[in-house]
């Protein structure tokens, strides 16, 4: 395989860089859609009054858990503390015990709202008591790897109403799961605004450190791969065969997009993201990495078709390569239909109900479509029956060129004119096509008409010289090879010439055409008649224009052949034939490559 242009191998390079450093967008995207809804704009310390439908307030557990879900997403840390059972405790610490509690809810425990009991009594069968109920489990590091419960506690609140809290037992277990999941040695060396300011539920030092982290992977995909494909490159060019280059060259892009997608899903746990964040990141990165090896395939697909191409060629296997477009293509549309599936099945979409859509509206898809199916399988039938390959020179309908290309829905055709005529492939595969390419012989059929006053002996000897002329040539088939003198016409003795040029190529079949032309003009002047052509003319008793010393000369030679029995007509003896094979010069003589 040639060298890629600087153009082309810039890309190259660029491309894995550009696709990793689009995981922060397709993060930050997704990432948007899984965010609970906006805060409710309040300021107050109370608690909120509960809405018709206990969304919020402190009548259920599902109301508690929310306002303070909706409270510390809004940085309102004091109406979040209101939702905490901070009973002995000093109520000045209550918005720093909230930030770190939904700090490590973020990091460790996605609240599920809907699953939480709505009724006032709350869930009476979650294993609990009757005046708790279970938000979810925190299992902690080793070696402890204990599980801490989340749980919300019904509380005696004002004027002898109960009210849902996060429970003391909790709180009481906070600490340990702060030094385990909270900021740590960060919260005591950056400032507060790098912990409170917050885009898309990610802190403004988790947003430096992702920067960090995706240009780090970079720099570790570079420096991991450099060295190896240098080393592949080298071993590659030790080897006879090419295709171990080709594949060189084509898996530096994906393995360099692998590597850095791998580091980039390597960093991930370190920076201690919010659960929905790092889901999504987790989930981008593995659809990078089905990127990566789905990239890696489609290059495979394109060299080994060039490999089995450039094969086919030198081995002279001309009828499978029109087969290796079609197959090409097919390949990579079914490599990147499975890539896709496996994507959408990797980000959360079922890809059973995705293939179940598709069979459904199959039908649809196939009705709307069934011009274009039908030029699908027209190419098919193409590929399959072959009355054409690429490459070949054909005349269909009325115009005649050279195939470019046997695609999905057509075939491109280009011109004597130097155009190109896309024809679809149903209307095509159905056209009287004409291969002008598969031809092994080429015919020459010519008609020459000689003087009336030309005399027997005279177009006998002329006959005898033409036979001898294209049974000598090399590039004339013998058979057939006929020189018939068929009609006395009103102003000329007509001989019909009609032979097979050994060439399919045209314009070696052009060259062998004038030469032989040339040859006859010879012979005709060398037999002392000369070429008729239609005029009415009177002619004086003295003036016969036959030169009558030639004349003379071929009656003589048609007398001895007579005499001797050697008469080569009305056909050539074998023998005869056998020995004047090849015996002209071709190309003939004077010619520029001849001498």
């Amino acid at each position: 395989m040639g060298p890629q242009s600087p153009r082309t191998s810039g890309r190259a390079r660029r491309a894995p860089w550009l696709t990793l450093a689009l995981l922060l967008a397709c993060a930050a995207g997704a990432t948007a859609q899984i965010q609970l809804p906006p805060s409710p704009t309040t300021t107050s310390t109370q608690p909120p009054a509960a809405e018709e439908d206990n969304d919020l307030g402190f009548d259920t557990p599902r109301a508690t858990m929310r306002g303070f879900l909706y409270a510390a997403r809004a940085g309102d840390w004091n109406t979040a503390a209101a939702h905490l059972d901070l009973r002995g405790r000093d109520p000045d610490d209550g918005p720093t015990i909230a930030r770190e509690l939904k700090t490590v809810l973020d990091r460790k425990l996605w609240v599920d709202l809907d699953a939480l009991s709505n009724a006032p009594e709350g869930d009476q069968n979650d294993g609990e008591t009757s005046a708790r109920d279970l938000v979810g489990r925190i299992t902690m590091p080793m070696p402890d790897a204990n599980r801490v419960k989340i749980l919300v506690e019904r509380v005696a609140g004002p004027n002898g109403t109960k009210q849902w809290k996060v429970a003391r037992v909790t709180l009481q277990q906070l600490p340990a799961m702060w030094d385990a999941f909270g900021d740590g040695v960060l919260a005591e060396r950056l400032p507060r605004p790098f912990f409170d300011l917050r885009f898309l539920d990610i802190q403004l030092w988790q947003w430096i450190a992702l920067v960090v982290l995706l240009l780090a992977s970079l720099a570790i995909a570079w420096l991991l791969t450099a060295p190896a494909l240098r080393l592949l490159r080298a071993i590659a060019r030790r080897t006879q065969s090419h295709v171990d280059d080709v594949f060189v060259e084509l898996i530096a892009g994906p393995v360099r997009l692998a590597v850095g997608t791998l580091s980039v899903s390597a960093g991930i746990y370190a920076l201690r993201l919010a659960l929905p964040v790092q889901w999504v990141l987790i989930a981008t990165t593995k659809a990078l990495l089905i990127v990566a090896f789905t990239w890696l395939v489609l290059r495979l697909i394109d060299a080994m078709s060039r490999v089995m191409t450039a094969r086919w060629v030198a081995t002279g296997q001309v009828a499978a390569i029109s087969v290796v477009p079609l197959a090409r293509r097919a390949l990579k549309a079914f490599v990147g239909l499975v890539a896709l599936l496996a994507v959408f099945q990797n980000l959360g979409f079922n890809a059973t109900g995705i293939l179940a859509g598709l069979g459904v509206g199959g039908l649809a898809v196939a009705l709307a479509a069934q011009k274009s199916l039908e030029n699908l399988f027209g190419g098919l039938s193409l590929i399959a029956d072959q009355p054409v390959r690429v490459g070949d020179m054909c005349r269909f309908g009325p115009q005649q060129g050279t195939v470019e290309d046997i695609g999905l829905r057509s075939t491109r055709v280009r011109t004597l004119d130097r155009t190109v005529v896309t024809i679809p492939n149903a209307d095509f595969a159905t056209m009287q096509i004409e291969n002008l390419a598969a031809r092994d012989r080429m015919r020459l059929a010519a008609t020459i008409g000689l003087r009336c006053e030309t005399t027997p002996d005279q177009l006998r000897w002329v006959l005898v010289e033409l036979k001898r002329l294209l049974l000598s040539h090399p590039k004339v088939s013998p058979d057939p090879a006929r020189v018939r003198f068929t009609k006395l016409g009103a102003s000329s003795l007509d001989i019909d010439i009609f032979a097979f040029v050994k060439t399919g190529d045209g314009d070696e079949f052009l060259a062998v055409q004038e030469d032989l032309l040339l040859r006859i003009m010879d012979i005709v002047a060398a037999s002392g008649t000369g070429f008729a052509f239609p005029s009415q003319v009177s002619y004086a008793a003295t003036d016969t224009g036959i030169d009558v010393e030639r004349r003379k000369a071929a009656e003589s030679a048609i007398a001895a052949a007579r005499a001797a029995g050697t008469l080569p007509l009305p056909d050539v003896p074998p023998e005869q034939a056998k020995a004047l094979a090849g015996t002209l010069p071709w190309p003939p003589e004077g010619a520029p490559h001849q001498r």
